[in-house]
């Protein structure tokens, strides 16, 4: 088993704290972040912003461009995986975004509605409003036992939850990230 690192895929609910930890996990473990929501089609974008939510037919074409991504295919050479945030919320997103690259791990940030919704109420985002959230709760898949993936509690500090992926993902423990793993403070979802 290589010790190299993996694609990452930082995911979860809108307004759970994606985009913020896949930047700065990003400059820790010297990946290339890309964050979902600037690959989202006009289309898609004034559908979210209308109060909308998506279809999965809305969402394939976008999610095949996150696979792509992850695969390499957009590296320039590098050779070094990416980390992605995208929301990757049923197990069919997840399973597209793995037929482009197997050996993805999932980071699912998660928390309780009441705290991400305070969370959507105090920021600006171009197309997701909070009107939205329960729709994403509602669509939430669990990570299944063969979905390579982390469960991190996004109550915890900033800093403490991106030391404790960084110190759980870079390549010396790289063989930690089983099909199941949780960081402290996160339950395990059986």
């Amino acid at each position: 088993m290589s010790t190299q690192l993996r694609p990452l895929v930082v995911m979860g609910v809108s307004g759970c704290g994606k985009s913020t930890v896949g930047a700065l996990l990003g400059q820790r473990l010297g990946m290339p972040f890309f964050d979902g929501d600037d690959f989202h089609p006009a289309a898609n974008k004034q559908k979210m912003a209308a109060g909308v939510p998506l279809t999965d037919r809305d969402r394939e074409p976008w999610l095949a461009r996150l696979g792509e991504l992850l695969a390499g295919n957009d590296d320039g050479g590098a050779g070094v995986p990416p980390i992605v945030a995208c929301s990757a919320l049923k197990r069919r997103y997840r399973d597209l975004l793995r037929s482009y690259a197997p050996d993805v791990v999932f980071i699912h940030l998660f928390g309780t509605a009441a705290t991400i919704g305070a969370r959507m109420e105090a920021r600006s985002h171009e197309f997701m409003p909070r009107t939205l959230l329960d729709s994403q709760f509602a669509a939430l898949e669990e990570l299944e036992a063969d979905e390579t993936h982390l469960l991190v509690d996004i109550s915890q500090p900033l800093d403490l939850l991106v030391e404790s992926l960084e110190l759980k993902l870079k390549p010396a423990d790289a063989l930690a990230v089983g099909p199941e793993s949780t960081l402290p403070g996160a339950p395990r979802i059986a």
